[in-house]
C-alpha cells in the first residue's frame, strides 16, 4: 500500500512499506508553514530557481536528493525526471514508480515536457499537479496536461490555502477555479491518500488533501 500526504504548499510525502520519499520540501520563512520532522530516504526537487522548495535540512534519515533530469533508482524505486524549465527558470517533473504504483509530481511546471506524452512514462496513477504560482501554465493548460498523461488520481497543490503567509498566499489562487474547469463539483477530500494497484478508479478522480501536520511558522 502506497500512503500519500500533503503538508501544504507544494510538498507530499509518498510512503510505502519499505521506501519514503518527500517531494518538494519548502522553507518556514519562504512560505509561513513550519514542517514537521520528517525522514526519507528519497527527497525530490523540482525547482532551484525558488526558495520555496529549498527545505531539504528539514528532512532527516540521510535521503538521496534528486535535483536534475534523468533515471535513477533508489531502494528498488524508479525514478524519472524530466526538464519543465521556461523563460530561465530550471524546473523539473518527477515520476515515482513504487513497485508498479506512479507517482507524479510537476513541480513548478514551466511547460510540458516533450517526452511526458505517457507512452514512455508507462501508466500514472497519481498525478500531484499544480493549480497556480509565477511560473506556472494557466489552468486550462494545466487541464490539458491531466488529459494529456490521463492519470487515476488528481492531487491539486500550489493554491491559495490556510497558513500561507500573506504574500506568498497572494500569488497563488484558490483551487475552485482548477475544480470548475475539471468540471467537479464535490471532490473527494481526506487527510491520507491510501492507494493499492487494485483499489484505483477506473475514471481519473480528482482528490483535496488536507495539509499534514504542517504548523504555521513562529
Amino acid at each position: 500500500m502506497l500512503d500519500i500526504n500533503w503538508y501544504g504548499f507544494c510538498c507530499f510525502r509518498l510512503r510505502e512499506r519499505r521506501v519514503t520519499a518527500i517531494c518538494d520540501p519548502f522553507s518556514s520563512k519562504a512560505t509561513g508553514i513550519q514542517l514537521p520532522r520528517l525522514s526519507a530516504d528519497i527527497v525530490t526537487i523540482s525547482s532551484s530557481s525558488s526558495a520555496r522548495v529549498q527545505g531539504t535540512g528539514a528532512v532527516g534519515g540521510g535521503p538521496k536528493i534528486l535535483r536534475g533530469p534523468g533515471d535513477y533508482e533508489v531502494k528498488q524505486v524508479l525514478i524519472t525526471g524530466l526538464p519543465t524549465s521556461q523563460n530561465g527558470t530550471r524546473s523539473v517533473a518527477f515520476f515515482l514508480d513504487f513497485a508498479g504504483l506512479t507517482v507524479g509530481h510537476l513541480g513548478e511546471l514551466g511547460q510540458v515536457p516533450a517526452s511526458a506524452g505517457g507512452e514512455e512514462l508507462g501508466d500514472i496513477d497519481v498525478l500531484l499537479a499544480p493549480v497556480s504560482g509565477p511560473h506556472i501554465p494557466d489552468v486550462s493548460r494545466i487541464a490539458e496536461v491531466i488529459s494529456q498523461l490521463d492519470p487515476r488520481i488528481v492531487v491539486p497543490m500550489q493554491y491559495r490555502h490556510e497558513g500561507l503567509r500573506s504574500e506568498q498566499s497572494d500569488s497563488l489562487e484558490s483551487v475552485d477555479r482548477f475544480l470548475k474547469e475539471l468540471g467537479i463539483s464535490e471532490p473527494e477530500v481526506t487527510d491520507t491518500l491510501k492507494l493499492t494497484k487494485t483499489s484505483l478508479p477506473e475514471e481519473t478522480q480528482v482528490v483535496l488533501l488536507r495539509p499534514t501536520g504542517a504548523a504555521r511558522a513562529g
